[in-house]
């Protein structure tokens, strides 16, 4: 399946006919998308994923037509090949990321040619043994930097958020720290502050502490570094690891009881970094040779 979202594409083409026949033949200002974006996601595994996905799937393209760009989503993993790829700037795995070898190829090879990524929570997740087991080197080791998962905080709940790099233009605008929606926070086993290409954006501030509510207590931590928005300088990408919501598993009724977008300064963060991927900006800074 596979939905679209393109800005007042029936008056553009009207507004080019009348602009080209006015200018006699030449090219004319257009209402033409800044870019477009295109998420895959699966949206079958684990209902507070499969909630934000269905979010992010009502969300995005409300912001493209506020914001001008163009917003594609599928689930149709085997649209990951190259010639579907070139007619986007922006790719992003919501919830799960490529197994067939034939996709990876042709995502490596998208970014290697300086295309666009962002990537939330689960879109990183890779444990060993597990479904989802550490089988592609080059995009948990090379491209993300994260390793394997390395546990998580439970149950969602909110965390603030400190910016880390306040230049960057993902971060332009926004507070020295903000309260991020519930999610449910993870933790790596590689260390992304001794890889030179890693830029931390986001980690839990000190003051989140002790975050996480149980039952089990290594679910909730009291110390440590955990960053929750990079980039990698040497790609045109960023991961966010919100992308869980909050239900109701008590009495068992699955209601939602928080939204990943219901943030206006988490929103800003997110579209800025868009438009960030949009522009064919890269990261600024040294990258490891």
């Amino acid at each position: 399946m596979m939905t679209s979202f393109r800005p007042n594409r029936g008056w553009r083409m009207a507004a080019l006919c009348l602009a080209c026949f006015c200018a006699g033949g030449s090219p004319a200002q257009t209402n033409l998308p800044a870019f477009k974006a295109i998420a895959f996601y699966t949206g079958k595994d684990e209902t507070p994923h499969i909630s934000f996905v269905k979010e992010a799937n009502r969300w995005f393209p409300r912001m493209a037509a506020e914001h001008g760009f163009a917003y594609e989503s599928t689930d149709n993993w085997e649209n990951l090949r190259p010639e579907f790829l070139a007619k986007f700037q922006v790719v992003i795995f919501l919830d799960t990321r490529p197994d067939a070898p034939a996709q990876r190829e042709a995502f490596r090879k998208y970014m290697e040619s300086g295309g666009g990524w962002m990537g939330f929570h689960f879109a990183a997740f890779a444990l060993t043994p597990s479904q989802f087991p550490q089988n592609w080197d080059w995009y948990h080791n090379e491209f993300l930097g994260s390793g394997s998962y390395a546990g998580n905080t439970w149950r969602p709940t909110a965390a603030l958020l400190r910016i880390e790099d306040v230049r960057h233009p993902v971060t332009r605008g926004l507070p020295e720290t903000f309260k991020a929606s519930p999610n449910e926070w993870y933790k790596w086993t590689s260390d992304l502050r001794t890889n030179r290409n890693i830029k931390i954006l986001a980690a839990i501030d000190p003051a989140s502490f002790p975050l996480g509510t149980g039952p089990k207590q290594h679910e909730i931590w009291h110390t440590g570094y955990y960053p929750m928005v990079w980039t990698n300088q040497k790609y045109r990408m960023i991961y966010f690891n919100m992308g869980h919501n909050d239900l109701d598993f008590e009495k068992k009724t699955n209601q939602e009881l928080s939204f990943t977008f219901d943030n206006a300064v988490q929103n800003k963060l997110i579209l800025n970094a868009l438009e960030w991927l949009g522009s064919g900006m890269k990261a600024q800074g040294p990258a490891r040779k």
